[in-house]
Parts: structure tokens; sequence; C-alpha cells
């Protein structure tokens, strides 16, 4: 009889992320029709057209794999973003880069900062990498970037600054980021989300790609099609870095990270900014309609610059997204993310956001 298989170390610890619920699973569950979700950011609006029309283009290519180096999307973001090509790097969403950032900078002997309440992808592969992970708390729903820069040591290897932040949809400002950067050894990469930079409405969000124009060597900032250009369900997402950070990244990913319909999906999405603009000005306008309807529940909720807010519901949280769901509504539990007093929900169109809202009165009282 042979031993049984030995696993990583420390795998069985190890808490997978776990998305939200799709809608055909609250179909079966309650036997429900007209399920919305608005529980995972997704754009209300559906994908980009340019992007759809670049995708029926290439599905006579099926049979061909991908370019592994995905050397016309890199040209098309470094145009969009006025920097060289080899200043961009892509992947399988901001998951992907993140996973590599992870394989090609940590070992066992690393630490990680990352911040109480933020994205939870960032905790998995660290932990898959061994390497230690150094949280620090909130601010009051943002992050302290004092504390994460007073968190770093010797062993410290990547800092992870989820900005705006999920699930509280906060932005830590330019003033904030610069003191940051100017606390932060030269060897310690500093690993800027914006996944939701479309999306963010203020004239204080930092400029994160002046690092990189300036040549710094220790700042990754990484961004998504999935939000802003609805194409959450291709996975594509894509690094911005000097040649020196990226590299790495690019030595330990997949052959073919990205798929060929991904790739076409993103050239067109880049050509779409009329939808962009869309979904831009659909964000605001609901966002500013969900803040009053909150505001006419009594419930505190917290300020966003993404496509989702963050509302206190108090100790009865899971038992209203329950009922919710029974309505066929879906909305984001946050126990995960340590606020379990609270409901993650995404905007969607107006009578979609009518209908949650109608539910939740309904389920509060």
């Amino acid at each position: 009889m042979s031993e049984d298989l030995k696993q990583q170390p420390g795998l069985d610890a190890l808490k997978p992320y776990v998305p939200g619920t799709p809608i055909e699973e609250v179909q079966r569950e309650y036997g429900l029709e007209g399920v919305i979700k608005l529980a995972s950011n997704e754009n209300p609006l559906g994908p980009a057209p340019r992007a759809v029309e670049a995708i029926q283009d290439e599905l006579k290519n099926l049979n061909l794999y991908p370019d592994g180096q995905s050397y016309r999307l890199r040209h098309a973001l470094a145009h969009h973003l006025g920097l060289e090509p080899d200043s961009v790097t892509v992947g399988s969403g901001a998951d992907g880069i993140i996973m590599q950032v992870c394989m090609a900078y940590l070992d066992e002997g690393s630490e990680v900062v990352v911040s109480e309440s933020s994205f939870p992808v960032y905790d998995i592969y660290t932990r898959v990498m061994r390497a230690r992970l150094m949280k620090t708390p909130l601010k009051g729903y943002g992050l302290d970037l004092k504390a994460m820069a007073g968190s770093v040591t010797s062993r410290t290897r990547v800092v992870f600054v989820c900005n705006p932040n999920n699930p509280t949809g906060t932005i830590v400002t330019e003033g904030e980021v610069n003191a940051f950067m100017d606390s932060m050894p030269d060897d310690v990469l500093v690993v800027f989300d914006e996944a939701y930079y479309e999306l963010v409405d203020s004239d204080d969000f930092p400029d994160t790609l002046s690092y990189v124009r300036q040549g710094c060597r220790n700042v990754l900032v990484m961004r998504t099609f999935s939000k802003a250009y609805g194409l959450a369900g291709v996975r594509l997402g894509y690094g911005i870095g000097v040649p020196d950070v990226l590299g790495p990244l690019n030595r330990v990913k997949e052959p073919f990270a990205v798929n060929l319909l991904a790739q076409a999906a993103g050239i067109g999405a880049l050509e779409d900014q009329d939808f962009l603009q869309r979904t831009v000005e659909l964000t605001r306008v609901e966002r500013r309609y969900l803040y009053g309807e909150f505001q006419d529940l009594g419930l505190e909720y917290v300020p966003s610059h993404t496509n989702f807010v963050l509302v206190k519901i108090g100790p009865r949280a899971g038992e209203v997204q329950t009922r919710l769901k029974r309505e066929g509504i879906i909305v984001r539990p946050c126990g995960g993310y340590n606020l379990p007093h609270f409901l993650r929900i995404t905007m969607g169109k107006r009578a979609q956001n009518r209908r949650l809202i109608s539910a939740l009165q309904a389920a509060l009282n």
C-alpha cells in the first residue's frame, strides 16, 4: 500500500476564494425566474459592443493557439496608456497578475503586507507561496497606508494596495500615496490594484502611472477589463511597470495565459470609449440614487468610488442577504472580509435598483 500523497504544508488552512452566487444556482434552488445578480460588481450594461464584435470575428480561428506574447493587445494597451509595449503585461484577469506577482517574488522566507478587509486573492497566493502575511487594520473604512508602511520589514517583498479598495469602495489619495512611496525601500514591490480605476470620481486619485513613467523599479499597477468594459467572463487583466519589474512575471506565467477571444475582446473594448463613458455615467447616477434610498431606509453606507456600495445592515445581515436571495436578488455578504454586519451591493440599472430597494425594505421589516 502506497503512502498518502503529501500536499504542500499549510494547504489545509488555506481558504479558497468564494465568488458571488451564480444566477443559475439561485434559479435552481428557489425555482425563480428573473433573478438579478448585484453581488459581483459586473457591468449592468453588458459587454462593450465592439469587444463582442471582435470576439465574433475571431471565432473562425479557434483551432489556433493564441499569441503567447499578446503582441497586438499589449501594443493597443501601450498606445492607450501612452507607454511602451514592454511596460505592459497581460494575464487571466487581475487575479492572474496577482498570482504571477506572488510566484515571481515570494518564497517561504518573505513577507507580504496587505490591509484587513481587502481583496482576499492577495492572501491566497501569498499563502500558496508559503510567505508570511502581515495585515494592518482599516482606518475608518479605508486603507491605512501609514500602518502598512510601518509593517514593512527587511523580509517584506510585496505590498498590495487595493485602490479603490474592495469591498469598502474607498480610495487613498495622491498625497497619501506620495508619502507612502517616499517611505518604501527600493527592494519592496508596491502593487497598486486599480481594478475600478475608470469609475473613480475624485480629483485626488493618485496618478500611479507616473511612477512607471519615471522608471521606478518597485511599482506595478494592475487594471482590468472586467468592470468598466464588461468583460468579466473572458478573464482579462493587465499589469503596468518597467521591464525589470515585469520580466519575472512573464517568466512564470503559463504559456497561453490570455486566450484568443480575450485578446480580441481587449482590443475591441479599447476602441469603444463611448461604451466606457456610458458605464461611468450610469455608475455615477445610480450611485447617487442608491445613496438616497439607503438614507431613507436609515442605513449607514460607505461612500464609494466603484460600482458597488458597502451597506451596514447590522447583526441581521446574513438573514437579510438570504431573504433577498429568496426574492431573486443576489448581493454579497461580507463576513469573509471581516465585515459581518455589512452587505456589498453592486449598482444595477434603475429598474434593478428599484427592485432591490423594495425587497430590502421588506427584508428589514
